[in-house]
């Protein structure tokens, strides 16, 4: 099994409006993702709550192998998912590691 851990970075001049509702966005959407993808075992989203650190979304994802996080990656609707962010994203830092 795999899992796929990523982060997201919204760009600072965002108002904590359009923040929120990109946050919201992008969440529902990914965590529709398994209706339609269905090698996804597990998938959660959350947002952070420690102005401290500098990432805003984190994305929590599990698979069979590497394989099929790759097949996800290229998937029409996880594209469409991404596309909801693309212009409101600075930074975006990932690991894939694998577990059993």
């Amino acid at each position: 099994m795999v899992k796929h851990i990523v982060l997201f970075k919204l760009k600072e001049e965002l108002s904590a409006g359009e923040k929120t509702k990109i946050m919201n966005d992008f969440k529902e959407a990914l965590e529709a993702l398994p209706a339609t993808i269905p090698f996804i075992r597990k998938i959660e989203v959350g947002f952070n709550g420690n102005p401290a650190e500098q990432y805003d979304i984190a994305l929590y994802s599990e698979f069979d192998s590497l394989e099929d996080v790759n097949a996800y990656a290229v998937h029409p609707d996880h594209k469409a998912a991404g596309a909801i962010i693309a212009d409101y994203r600075e930074g975006r830092a990932c690991v894939d590691y694998t577990f059993s």
